[in-house]
């Protein structure tokens, strides 16, 4: 005995629920058509509810703040040019309000 108790994580009940959670993701293996690299990687995508990877999750942080930027560029943008118009706009009623 090496002195390892092997259900050390597990209360009584989950070995059942870690069982059932294990057949599941090995029987999305098996009925992968494209079967992953990295079996493990799989696995643990798979055991955390399909979480993204943290490459993809960096991405998408990048690309929210890529975004950000744009927006606030875009709202300065929008209100310079309201002020613009506003500029053009009064002086056409003052002349249509002379006439």
């Amino acid at each position: 005995s090496s002195g390892i108790n092997a259900e050390w994580p597990l209360r009584p009940g989950e070995k059942e629920g870690v069982l059932d959670s294990l057949t599941k993701i090995l029987v999305c293996l098996y009925e992968e058509p494209e079967k992953p690299i990295n079996a493990l990687d799989f696995l643990k995508q798979h055991l955390h509810g399909g979480s993204p990877e943290s490459n993809d999750v960096e991405t998408l942080r990048l690309e929210l703040q890529e975004l950000r930027t744009k927006h606030e560029a875009v709202v300065s943008e929008n209100e310079v040019l309201k002020a613009k118009l506003q500029e053009y706009e009064t002086p056409a009623e003052e002349k249509e309000a002379e006439s």
